[in-house]
């Protein structure tokens, strides 16, 4: 696997981590029990933490880099094993990359 492709799937796999941590951790401006600014959503966080979060998500996103690069080279996981259809109607052997 070349390096420009592990550090698109780093990337694709930051975004996804950043999305999955964003919820965790926030508290409100009711659940910290500080006032609230005329306007603000009840919604607003009240300690959003976006280093601590870009931290969070670059070190979740490298274990998952990580992962799935050991599969690719040790075959883990391929894709017959996600198969969960079967062949397709009127094939009649396996294909190349099932194997």
């Amino acid at each position: 696997m070349k390096w420009t492709s592990i550090l698109a799937i780093y990337c694709l796999f930051w975004v996804m981590s950043a999305f999955v941590l964003l919820p965790f951790g926030v508290r409100t401006h009711d659940e910290a029990g500080i006032e609230k600014i005329p306007g603000q959503a009840d919604s607003a966080p009240a300690n959003f933490r976006p280093r601590r979060l870009a931290f969070l998500a670059s070190i979740l996103a490298a274990v998952l880099t990580a992962l799935f690069a050991a599969n690719y080279v040790q075959g883990w996981i391929t894709v017959a094993d996600i198969n969960f259809f079967g062949h397709p109607p009127g094939e009649q052997s396996e294909p190349e990359f099932y194997r």
